[in-house]
């Protein structure tokens, strides 16, 4: 097991999802955050079903920062609350995952 993780997060619109990215990069919580537009998400909330365009952001990270990456994310993100799902990852290409680790800062985990 590698110790890394994908993290999921929906955001409302491509200028609350960059702030994120940027952060998390920025912070070295992420070593890379994907934005993919155009997805929609149709969901329950507060008793009613709701349908809106978002973002998704694929946050890459080592496992140790989810609780830090959480915090950011509470801190930045314009939801009350925010999706923020973590995937472990099982296997990787060798010379991507020692990219990722070099990428973070070890004193935020």
């Amino acid at each position: 097991m590698s110790g890394y993780v994908i993290i999921l997060c929906t955001c409302p619109d491509e200028e609350s999802a960059q702030l994120i990215a940027r952060e998390l990069v920025a912070r070295q919580q992420a070593a890379c955050v994907n934005l993919l537009p155009g997805i929609r998400s149709i969901y329950r909330w507060q008793g009613k079903i709701e349908e809106k365009a978002e973002q998704m952001l694929l946050i890459k990270s080592h496992q140790q920062m989810c609780h830090t990456i959480q915090d950011s994310i509470n801190e930045l993100h314009p939801y009350d609350t925010p999706e923020v799902l973590s995937i472990k990852i099982d296997n990787g290409l060798p010379a991507y995952l020692s990219w990722l680790e070099d990428s973070l800062d070890p004193a935020e985990g």
